[in-house]
């Protein structure tokens, strides 16, 4: 049975530790760039981490999603046994204004 109580607090920076260096460090990496890129496209409360495919192993995805929420591109929380992760489009938008948007319009231009 799961115990709400037994969940682990997830560290997320606050807006003014959040670097250049590591939110251009994670952002570099293309399979990041695929869950940033995905979670984009959410409008909603975001998503599962399961709900974004990525051609690794969950270990690595894990990995990738540990390095994003670190840098303080996304925030994560846990809803029962799932954890949801959602980009922290204000925050990253008060810090460097216009960044994440035109890493996204790069990204998008790079796939056509």
């Amino acid at each position: 049975m799961f115990d709400a109580s037994q969940t682990t607090e997830l560290h997320h920076p606050d807006l003014v530790e959040i670097d250049l260096p590591s939110l251009l460090h994670a952002l570099s990496d293309p399979m990041r760039l695929e869950i940033v890129r995905s979670l984009a496209c959410c409008v909603d409360n975001g998503l599962a981490c399961n709900a974004i495919t990525l051609p690794v192993s969950k270990a690595t995805a894990s990995h990738h999603f540990k390095v994003l929420r670190l840098a303080g591109v996304i925030e994560q929380h846990d809803v029962g046994t799932r954890r949801i992760s959602a980009l922290r489009r204000e925050d990253l938008e008060a810090r460097f204004p216009g960044l994440l948007e035109s890493v996204l319009r790069a990204a998008q231009n790079d796939e056509q």
